[in-house]
């Protein structure tokens, strides 16, 4: 109403994309991630945060006896039915049961021979791994003598934002990242081995994160304030 009876014409391409929406939902009956989309459609759409429009994993709960064995009789129709809704869509069949038993045991050693007995595992990793990858995320890490923590970024995220997930100061005032990569790390068994290696790489502003990256950020600590006085 605002784009056909106001005017304000910047607001047409948003009514446009709008009633193209509602065309495809009510009309087509189609997911709003089915279709095509310019990159400027795709800027509006996100203001709207449509459920449709959002990547899905197909995650079918069975019951632990059917986990365990493998086998369910409803599986293939499900499937079926996705694969005519949602071609190449990922599917993972899982058990709730099976992973509450895992818990149960409150010992991981426990819980790996009773999977080696069963002859299955847990799902929850393919789970994780797949959630991240349909949304384009990946992990940096950070190290300190007391603990080792897992940060979530997007996919192509820069040094100084991936630094800016941790705390303002460390994009505000960036000055380098310190990175080595986790399988160099899981290779070579220290961090000291890594940099005789030559593996210990200093990176600037336009780095970009990768997945796995082992990151000490070294930043001016002042930046922030200083910036906030001159506003």
């Amino acid at each position: 109403k605002v784009a056909v009876r106001g005017s304000d014409k910047t607001k047409r391409p948003e009514y446009d994309l709008l009633t193209k929406v509602l065309s495809l939902l009510s009309e087509d009956k189609k997911n709003v991630r089915f279709s095509s989309w310019s990159g400027a459609e795709i800027e509006l759409l996100n203001k709207h945060l449509f459920i449709t429009a959002k990547p899905v994993i197909y995650l079918i709960n069975l019951s632990e006896r059917d986990y365990i064995r493998k086998k369910n009789k409803w599986l293939k129709d499900i499937k079926a039915w996705i694969d005519e809704r949602d071609p190449h869509a990922t599917i993972i069949p899982f058990s709730a049961g099976f992973e509450q038993t895992l818990v149960d045991f409150q010992d991981d050693d426990k819980a790996a021979r009773y999977c080696e007995e069963k002859g299955v595992q847990s799902s929850l990793s393919k789970i994780i791994v797949n959630g991240y990858k349909v949304l384009n995320l990946q992990y940096f890490f950070t190290c300190g003598p007391d603990e080792v923590r897992a940060w979530t970024i997007q996919k192509g995220t820069k040094a100084p934002q991936a630094g800016g997930r941790i705390h303002t100061d460390f994009e505000k005032g960036f000055i380098m990242a310190e990175v080595m990569k986790y399988e160099d790390y899981k290779e070579l068994g220290s961090e000291g081995a890594v940099k005789s290696a030559g593996k210990y790489r200093q990176q600037g502003r336009n780095y970009i994160v990768e997945d796995g990256d082992i990151i000490l950020f070294k930043f001016n600590a002042g930046a922030g304030l200083t910036a906030g006085k001159k506003k």
